[in-house]
């Protein structure tokens, strides 16, 4: 059976994006069904896979990270309106028993993500 995973390291620190709040979303035409929110352990990672199992469906799906709250909570000025509020991804899962890797590099005026391994 395939695999979600993520994690997020925080490159204006250089240290791991803990107690980040990540919404996962399934993507369907116009429409989106929220399959859940998980929080980042103090590694950056989630505490079990995203999606794993029954639960892990060949389609188009969609990351929410929500950054600025983050660095709000580590007194980061960020101003009136953050430049980089929730941090979102868009991508597919086209193999059942692969693992999907979505890590992010994020600061507060930029990111970068990759399929990782």
């Amino acid at each position: 059976m395939g695999k979600l995973t993520t994690h997020v390291l925080d490159t204006m620190n250089g240290v791991p994006g803990e107690s980040i709040q990540i919404d996962l979303y399934r993507i369907d035409g116009d429409s989106q069904t929220k399959i859940k929110t998980v929080t980042t352990n103090f590694d950056g990672r989630t505490d079990a896979p995203v999606l794993e199992g029954e639960e892990f469906v060949i389609g188009k799906y969609q990351l929410v990270f929500y950054v600025a709250d983050y660095y709000k909570n580590k007194d980061v000025d960020l101003g009136e309106v953050p430049f980089l509020d929730d941090v979102v991804i868009r991508f597919g899962l086209g193999e059942k028993d692969a693992h999907y890797h979505v890590p992010l590099l994020v600061s507060p005026y930029s990111f970068s993500t990759y399929r990782g391994s």
